[in-house]
This record gives structure tokens, sequence and C-alpha cells, in this order.
């Protein structure tokens, strides 16, 4: 059982105020005393309650991150800028995996909440959730990485996911695909699709749209039935690069070629992307600074609270590669 305050107290036959004097190096305790103090306490392995301590501060100088899938390269990247830049401010960070289940996130939220952090930088799987709504409302800071709440006015750092998508899809149509299909969610980069087709004129075509769940064994397992239907797109473009990396398994598995067959453009530019035997197109997110100006945001709202939202967009970038580059057409790789 670990030692308490009262324990040393006990042992030393002072009061629990000055043993706690003594232990937080303050005025008041005869020098004698503190040594005898500090010696108990280090012989017993005395090891001071975080919590509590916080409770009587107001501050435990913690944070919670939250992401939906540590599996997936982009959010280490995201978490490393996280705690790198709350580590040089002095706070602590908690890591949440949810695995894109919302109740999970509501549990986490909860319990970061009674664990008394002092703020949440939440990277939530949804765009919008009435069950985190009450909590998100609430007095404690809480900063949205990567997704923008429809339902909720907070602070956020993200992308310009439409903008992103719309990049994506108008590459691959600047590259000649005559059909375009998209994998994924219908969020903001599935609006930035549509918005790519309308302006180029090419009719949508709900065949060559697929739901995903953003996991690289739903692109793999999409592309695999993809070619029984003659009527398959000539490219895709996909949600995320995790599902694309799939998906080009499930091309290549299926005696097809990219991007000669088929073109893939992913979302993210995660570190695999960039492989010699990958080589996938992608649109670039700055996952490691994303991480850190939410942590920025975050410690400026806990330390100066503010009722004013602050709203980060960051502009992607589009890095080309072979995955839908089509040689001989005399184009540039990036």
């Amino acid at each position: 059982m670990a030692t308490t305050i009262k324990d040393i107290a006990e042992e030393t036959g002072v009061s629990y105020a000055t043993v706690s004097r003594a232990l937080n190096n303050k005025y008041g305790v005869k020098p004698g005393t503190r040594e005898k103090i500090l010696a108990v306490a280090r012989a017993r392995g005395y090891t001071p309650n975080g919590i509590a301590r916080g409770l009587v501060r107001k501050q435990t100088h913690s944070i919670g991150l939250i992401i939906p899938d540590i599996s997936n390269p982009f959010f280490p990247q995201v978490a490393s800028g996280v705690e790198d830049g709350a580590r040089e401010k002095g706070y602590s960070v908690f890591l949440c995996n949810t695995n894109y289940e919302s109740d999970q996130e509501a549990r986490y939220l909860q319990l970061l909440i009674e664990k008394r952090v002092d703020g949440i930088i939440l990277a939530s799987g949804f765009q919008a959730s009435d069950t985190i709504n009450p909590l998100l409302m609430g007095s404690i800071p809480i900063v949205s990485l990567c997704t923008r709440f429809e339902n909720v006015k907070n602070s956020f750092v993200v992308i310009d996911n439409e903008r992103g998508g719309f990049i994506a899809t108008k590459h691959l149509i600047e590259q000649g695909y005559p059909t375009v299909g998209y994998i994924g969610t219908q969020g903001q980069r599935f609006k930035g699709y549509l918005q790519a087709l309308e302006k180029f004129n090419i009719p949508f075509d709900d065949r060559y749209v697929f739901s995903g769940d953003l996991k690289r064994e739903t692109g793999y397992k999409i592309t695999r039935r993809l070619f029984a239907d003659q009527h398959y797109p000539r490219a895709l473009f996909v949600e995320n690069d995790l599902m694309a990396l799939g998906a080009i398994q499930g091309i290549k598995e299926s005696g097809r070629r990219v991007p000669d067959d088929i073109a893939v453009v992913g979302f993210d530019d995660i570190s695999f992307s960039s492989f010699p035997e990958i080589g996938l197109t992608t649109v670039r997110q700055p996952k490691y600074e994303m991480g850190k100006l939410a942590v920025d945001i975050l410690l400026d709202s806990i330390i100066k609270p503010s009722k004013e939202a602050k709203k980060h967009i960051l502009e992607p970038k589009l890095i080309v590669r072979t995955s839908s580059y089509r040689l001989g057409e005399g184009k540039k790789l990036s």
C-alpha cells in the first residue's frame, strides 16, 4: 500500500500540516523536523498524489488527448506534436484511443474530466455527436483536432478537408482518367469530390461511391470486389492513406496495375505513402505541427479563459507520386 502523509505524520509525531509544509518546501518547519520528515518519506518511498495536489491547486498540469485509431500512422505523428508541445510547457498528456467507437469516445471524455485534467484535445472520429455535446459545452477547455464539429462551437485545428477533396479529384480528372470513384465517409472530403465533378462537368454516378470506415482492410476488401463489375471507375480518390494502401493492395492482387489500369489518390501523407514501392499520391496534412498548434490553443484557453472559439483552418497540399501519375505525359513528379 502506498505511503500517505498520514503515515509519515504518525511515524514522526507531527501534524499533517507540518508534514505537508515540509514535503512542499514551505516555511514554518524547523530544520531538524524538516529533515526528519524527509528522511522518513525517502525511507518509505513516498510519492505525492498528483490528483489530490491538483484539487488543492485547482490545476493538475495534465491534458487529455483522444484519438480514433492508434494503428493509423497519421495519429502517432499528431500525438508526437501534442506531447512535445505539452512537455515544453510543463504539462503531461493522457492518451486515449477510441477505435472509432462513439460510446468509448464519450466515456473517455467523462473519465478525463473526472481525472481533473486541465483541458482536452479531441481528435474525434465523428463530424457530430449528440452524446458528447453536453460535455463539450461544459467548463473544461476542449480543442477539436482534425475534425470540425458541425453541432458544437469550440476551438479547432483542421485542414481544409473540402478543399483537399477537391484538389485530389481535380488532379485525377486533369490526368485524363474518364471516371473517378470515391471510397470513404460522406464528410467534407466527399463534398470536395462532388465539387470537382461538377466543376469539370462529369456526371455523378453512385456506382462509383463506396462507403468505408477509414481502415486499411476496408480499402482492400472494396477493391477486391471492384472488378466483378465491368463499370468500375478508372481512378479512385480514397478518404485516407491507410484505406488507400489497402486499396492498392487489393488492386494489385486482382492482377491490375496502378496507375495504368486504375489510379489511386489518398489523403494525409503518412510515412508509408512515400515508399518507392507504393508511391501514393496524397493530400498532405502537417500532422506534427497541427498537434503542437492544438496544444498552444488549449493551454492559452486554460491560462486565459475565453468564450471566443479559435478557428484554425490549414491549407492542404497535393503531393503527386506514381499512383496517379501517367508516365509519358511529361508532367513533373513531386
